[in-house]
């Protein structure tokens, strides 16, 4: 009798043992399981979010379009990824910051397909000019470099839309110089296409006033200047 007495007495601190242990498993599958439970929840909302950002670009994108489908039609302006580019030469002469008759035509076009759709959203318009990677010429004093001359740029074509009837609180002028060139500075051909004048509609700060700056392409200083065509 008293060795079986013994023998239970032996066995119940393995089972105590084996219990603790199997609720120690218990509690670490609980927390797998929970962690699990959290990335997964926490993929879905960021995939929901995802989701909904595209929806809406892919809206705006339509929208903005619809608004120029004239414009686009006439092939004078293109719209690549939310940015309406126009060449600089359908704008201005060469190294002029002075609207040329077409582009001023041009602009009157766009001014009333965009005053409605910024009215419709809460965006601005950003006019953004660029140049090409060719530093003015020695004998042009007008502009000090290309910083200034794609300023310049961007501020006539600024001006020209805000007279035309775009709300000057919703429109801002920016300056890229010889950056964000969207072609090869090594030919003729290339250097053309990167002297253009671009607008994009971007939103509005939650503060209100100020536009927030886009991803692409990043704003630089309004300054100075562009190359002479050879």
């Amino acid at each position: 009798m008293d060795e079986i007495d013994g023998g239970i007495e032996h066995a119940a601190p393995v089972w105590a043992v084996f219990g603790d242990l199997m609720s120690g498993l218990l509690g670490a599958f609980v927390l797998i399981l929970v962690g699990v439970l959290g990335v997964h929840l926490e993929l879905a909302t960021n995939l929901e979010a995802e989701v909904h950002k595209r929806k809406v670009e892919e809206q705006r994108r339509v929208a903005l379009e619809q608004a120029l489908a004239g414009p686009l039609a006439s092939g004078r302006v293109t719209l690549n990824d939310g940015r309406i580019g126009i060449s600089g030469s359908v704008l201005f002469a060469l190294n002029s910051d002075h609207l040329q008759p077409e582009g001023r035509e041009l602009l009157k076009t766009l001014a009333v397909p965009l005053t409605a759709y910024l009215a419709s959203r809460d965006e601005m318009l950003m006019v953004s000019g660029f140049t090409d990677d060719r530093p003015v010429r020695d004998s042009n004093r007008q502009f000090a470099d290309n910083w200034e001359l794609s300023a310049q740029r961007a501020l006539t074509v600024t001006r020209t839309l805000i007279e035309e009837g775009i709300p000057s609180s919703s429109i801002f002028a920016a300056a890229f110089g010889p950056e964000q060139p969207v072609a090869s500075n090594t030919d003729a051909q290339g250097r053309a296409r990167n002297r253009r004048v671009e607008m994009a509609p971007v939103p509005k700060s939650s503060k209100g006033g100020t536009a927030a700056a886009p991803a692409e392409p990043a704003a630089a200083p309004a300054a100075p200047g562009e190359t002479p065509r050879e």
